[in-house]
This record gives structure tokens, C-alpha cells and sequence, in this order.
């Protein structure tokens, strides 16, 4: 049923909206600082089994949205509607490129490649959530539901090798998604990918919060021998149960941390990325996380502060209410001191570290412990000396 939305206390139309320093309804920057304090009123669904959200906030882009009028519902009813198992849901992407061009500068590569759209790990804080919405859904649970497959990925990948105009560099496994989340158990394009940076010889940084990246120890072993691969797991929380409610698909910290270890065991440079640090709910953990994937023989360590753009916003607060209510206004009120007093901050240089007071208390904290557990190694330098153009003819006929 259409309906008006209440955004802390405040109702307003579900219309489209544009960017330009307004948000949520029409919303300015300067009202949802006021507003991110308020209690959450009206009624609420409670959180969804395995996902990181149970609403699907209006597309920003779309004039229209619908969402169940809960004030309609009795408890029992909210409740059901909660408890309802939302099954992915995958869509095959005919995309006609590969690689996303990069044009930011606080991140060390210029290509990514993303072998699907959306992640199933539905991550309550995900910067990658908004980008569902180019595709006429939500940012919500859609992006950790609704799966999109690029299966020509590889094929594509390939292709951009062997083009005259291409410069071997550095490639990133992925921007926007999780190359190993659990869909990549049954369609592998993130396998195929690695099979093509090996025949090519172009390097290729990976960065996950999975497990499942040991399945393709074999592979990395070979790009290891030539220098042509680095591995980079996140791990926001040593804490099972903060974890399993911030990241409720991806792997546990136990099995991120025994990943690190037999990466680095068989030989593969593997770094780890404390990310998000959530103000207020997980920067104390700083010294702890660093110190466990030191012991597991990582080699390096950076961190990102927590950002919140679009709707993400929206839904991390509603995450709050739902899992940590008794902390809430002091985790806003964390996040606002390390973001000028708002909940995100879009300006490059500023963005994945924050500012203000807070913001460098915890820059020193992690280059004390980092300096102290030997992870300040500098980033590993990966090798464009392998790079052939023509691949193998083998592998050009198993990608069609």
C-alpha cells in the first residue's frame, strides 16, 4: 500500500528527488543532523533472519514507492511480515565492458572489476548500496536480494587485454561488491576473472570480508609466483555477534582471520582493511583486530571511516534502532563528530578518514598499534613485467 513516510517525526511525500544538498524527502543536510537524534517514532519492522535490512527505502531517482503501511498491521502482523524469508533473487547482466573507471583519488587504482551488482552479505553500512538504485531498485533490501550476474565478465576482461589501448596495471577485485559472496558458490565468474588475469599476466588487487577466497588458493598461488596478486580482507569486529548483526552473510571473524592465515601460509601477500570503524560501536576494537591478523601473518593494514550516503543513512539508523537502541544517539552523535557534524562526507581527502578532534584520535590510535604489531609495511608492489596481450588460445576458447 502507498503511503506517507514519517522520518523522525517529520511525514513527507514519497516523490522523486534529485541531489544538489537535499536528501530523504526533501530533507536538507542541516535538518537530518537535528533529525538523526530524534527517536524513531510510529511503528517499526523488526529485524529480517539473514538480512542486513527488512525496508526498501524509495528509489531517489524514481516519482513513485511503495511500502506496507504499518500502521495498518498489529504486531502479530509486523511481526510475520518480518519473519518472511526473502530468497535471492539473480538477474543476468549483459553488460558490453568489463572493467569501471575510477576517478577518485583516495583510492590506489584506476579499473575495478565487479562480477555482480548488489551483495548478498547485506551489510547494514554498505557506501555501495545507493548504486541499486541506477538500476530501478531499492538500496535496501533489493541490493542484498536482488543479484545481478555479469557472465560475460571474463569474457569481457579478456577482451580489454588483448586491445591495443589497454596499459597493464593494477586491476581491482571489486568496487561495488563482494567478488566472493555467497552467489559466487554457484556461477564462479569471480574464479573465471582470476583465470584471465593469470593467462594475461595483469595483476589484480582483491578485496573481500569472505572465506570462500580460499577455494581459489590454487590460482593464487600462480599469480603469487609472479607477483601479479594481492589479497585484502576486511574485518570490522572481532565480536561474533556485532558481526553476524552488521554483516549478517559474510564470513565470521574466526573465518576471516583463519583466511589470513593460510593466505599468507601459502605464500600470498595478504593485508587486512579494519572497515568501517563505526564511531562509537567498533573503534575501540582497533588494537585488537590489528594485533589478531598481525598474529595470523598479515602484512599491512588501513582502515576507512564509516560513511553514510543517500539512503544509506536512512537505513543504518534504522539498523541502530533495531540492534543497538540503548546506544544509538551516542553512535550519531560519534559519527557527527567525525563528519562536521553530519553523517557522511562526500569531499575527496576527507571522506574515508573524517575530520575533527575524534576523527584524529583514532587516525593516531591505529598508527600507534599498527607501528607496534609490525603492519605498517608498505602497500606490496605488484608486477606488470608478465603482461602478454594474446593470452592463450586455450583460454580464449574456454571463455566462449
Amino acid at each position: 500500500m502507498a503511503r506517507e513516510r514519517t522520518i523522525g517525526g517529520r511525514t513527507g511525500q514519497t516523490t522523486g528527488r534529485g541531489s544538489g544538498g537535499v536528501d530523504l524527502d526533501g530533507a536538507t543536510e542541516e535538518t537530518l543532523k537535528e533529525e538523526a537524534m530524534e527517536e524513531i517514532r510510529g511503528p517499526r519492522l523488526p529485524a529480517m533472519r539473514g538480512r542486513g535490512t527488512a525496508v526498501n527505502p524509495p528509489n531517489r531517482f524514481e516519482s513513485l514507492a511503495f511500502e506496507p503501511d504499518l500502521d495498518a498491521l498489529d504486531w502479530e502482523e509486523r511481526q510475520s511480515l518480518a519473519e518472511r524469508r526473502v530468497p535471492t533473487q539473480c538477474y543476468l547482466d549483459d553488460s558490453k565492458e568489463a572493467l569501471a573507471r575510477n576517478d577518485s583519488p583516495d583510492v590506489p587504482f584506476l579499473y575495478s572489476v565487479n562480477p555482480y551488482r548488489g551483495c548478498e552479505h547485506g551489510c547494514s553500512y554498505c557506501y555501495a548500496r545507493p548504486t541499486h538504485e541506477f538500476l530501478g531498485m531499492s538500496c535496501g533490501l533489493d541490493f542484498e536480494s536482488k543479484i545481478v550476474v555479469k557472465r560475460d565478465a571474463a569474457r569481457l576482461l579478456a577482451k580489454k587485454f588483448r586491445s591495443p589501448h589497454w596499459e597493464p596495471q593494477v586491476v581491482a577485485l571489486s568496487g561495488n561488491t563482494d567478488c566472493y559472496q555467497p552467489v559466487e558458490k554457484h556461477f564462479g565468474i569471480t574464479r573465471q576473472l582470476l583465470e584471465v588475469f593469470l593467462d594475461f599476466g595483469n595483476p589484480v588487487g582483491i578485496i573481500t570480508k569472505s572465506a570462500l577466497v580460499l577455494r581459489d588458493l590454487d590460482l593464487l598461488r600462480r599469480l603469487a609466483e609472479k607477483s601479479l596478486v594481492q589479497v585484502t580482507l576486511s574485518v570490522t569486529s572481532l565480536d561474533p555477534a556485532l558481526a553476524r548483526a552488521m554483516e549478517p552473510r559474510a564470513a565470521t571473524p574466526a573465518k576471516r582471520l583463519e583466511a589470513i592465515q593460510r593466505l599468507s601460509e601459502a605464500g600470498i601477500p595478504t593485508t587486512v582493511n579494519v572497515a568501517p570503524i563505526v564511531p562509537g560501536l567498533n573503534d575501540h576494537e582497533i588494537p585488537a583486530i590489528l594485533a589478531a591478523c598481525a598474529g595470523r601473518g598479515a602484512l599491512g593494514a588501513a582502515y576507512i571511516m564509516l560513511r553514510l550516503p543517500h539512503g544509506v543513512k536512512e537505513l543504518f539508523l534504522d539498523w541502530l534502532e533495531t540492534h543497538f537502541p540503548e546506544r544509538r544517539k551516542k553512535v550519531i552523535r560519534a559519527i557527527q563528530e567525525v563528519r562536521g557534524g553530519g553523517l557522511t562526507d562526500s569531499r575527496f581527502g576527507s571522506r574515508m578518514s573524517g575530520e575533527g578532534v575524534r576523527a584524529e584520535a583514532i587516525e593516531r590510535l591505529f598508527h600507534i598499534h599498527r607501528e607496534r604489531v609490525g603492519l605498517a609495511t608498505k602497500e606490496v608492489a605488484l608486477s606488470t613485467a608478465h603482461f602478454r596481450r594474446e593470452g592463450s588460445a586455450q583460454q580464449e576458447l574456454t571463455l566462449e
